[in-house]
């Protein structure tokens, strides 16, 4: 590679790593696609590859195959340098213009290979000494590796749920409850999509879970959930169809007597705040906790399964 030997002096920059991992989470929308990518580029390191999880979530994935860059870079550096300048010259991205929320994804898919394109002009551009950036990478890193990867988006959505909490404006707090839940449920691939009106209606964005499509309700009032919700919500799952499904989430929570009418019969399953802090400490994943709800409202026709009980199993 051209001004390869000139880069030798030089360790490639975590943050450089860390706008590749985003790129490469962020420019396929099928995690079988980015499987292929990796496994082309990289079929000639059957170490780097053995292990790696590729039916995990795409953000996680990409995350453990870059750190194992970093980790060798002795061994993969001219490999790490060309998928870097690979990604960076993208510019067009087929799988994200057929989804749903397109512009919104191409342009994230953008801002990530914009971000790349600027570190590895860096490193064909500039020569530095290892030295003079030996204290700077040491800080940067444990920076980065905070910041970046699949921990750290769910960190990042911890404190923006806390602060949403937190607002006085909660008429405002509403509004950004259906956004915040989108970036949720795109972290742990349930294809989440844009809220959309029919004529009689508001449907709030739906998602799809291991195979079925679930129509989605979010509210976060100051008090608990009432039957009388519940009861207009399991009519609009119930009209589109008998296999269709639903998701109700309610921050504050649900009566006693909201649940216990749905405790025998029910088309949906619940989701409150104490769900979504399980969730979003780390505790649990987020697609195995809706797995355990569904799995739990199948056996008994109960919709609410608290987070702290599949933890208890």
């Amino acid at each position: 590679m051209a001004g390869q030997s000139g880069m030798r002096a030089q360790r490639i920059h975590p943050a450089a790593y860390g706008s590749l991992s985003e790129a490469l989470a962020t420019i396929y929308w099928y995690k079988r696609d980015l499987a292929t990518f990796i496994r082309r580029r990289a079929g000639g390191y059957p170490l780097l590859l053995s292990g790696l999880d590729f039916d995990g979530y795409k953000r996680a994935v990409a995350d453990e195959f870059v750190d194992r860059l970093m980790a060798g870079e002795n061994t993969y550096r001219d490999l790490t340098l060309e998928l870097m300048l690979e990604v960076a010259l993208l510019e067009d991205f087929p799988s994200l213009k057929r989804q749903p929320d397109a512009e919104k994804l191409l342009a994230q898919a953008r801002a990530a290979v914009a971000s790349l394109k600027r570190w590895t002009q860096k490193h064909q551009g500039l020569v530095e000494e290892r030295e003079a950036l030996a204290e700077e990478l040491a800080a940067r890193r444990t920076a980065i590796q905070v910041q970046r990867g699949f921990a750290g988006k769910l960190t990042a959505l911890e404190k923006q749920f806390l602060e949403l909490e937190k607002m006085t404006d909660r008429q405002k707090a509403g509004l950004l409850l259906e956004p915040f839940l989108g970036e949720l449920f795109a972290l742990f691939d349930l294809d989440p999509r844009l809220s959309y009106k029919l004529e009689s209606e508001q449907i709030d964005g739906p998602l799809s879970f291991d195979t079925d499509d679930y129509i989605v309700e979010a509210k976060w009032r100051k008090g608990p959930v009432e039957v009388e919700d519940f009861d207009k919500f399991d009519a609009k799952v119930r009209r589109k169809g008998k296999n269709a499904l639903g998701l109700f989430v309610s921050v504050n929570g649900f009566t006693a007597g909201a649940l216990r009418e749905y405790d025998k019969r029910t088309s949906f399953i619940t989701v409150d705040g104490g769900d979504l802090m399980c969730v979003l400490e780390g505790r649990i994943a987020l697609d195995e906790l809706l797995r355990r709800k569904k799995r739990h409202a199948n056996e008994t026709g109960n919709c609410c399964f608290p987070a702290h009980l599949a933890l208890a199993e």
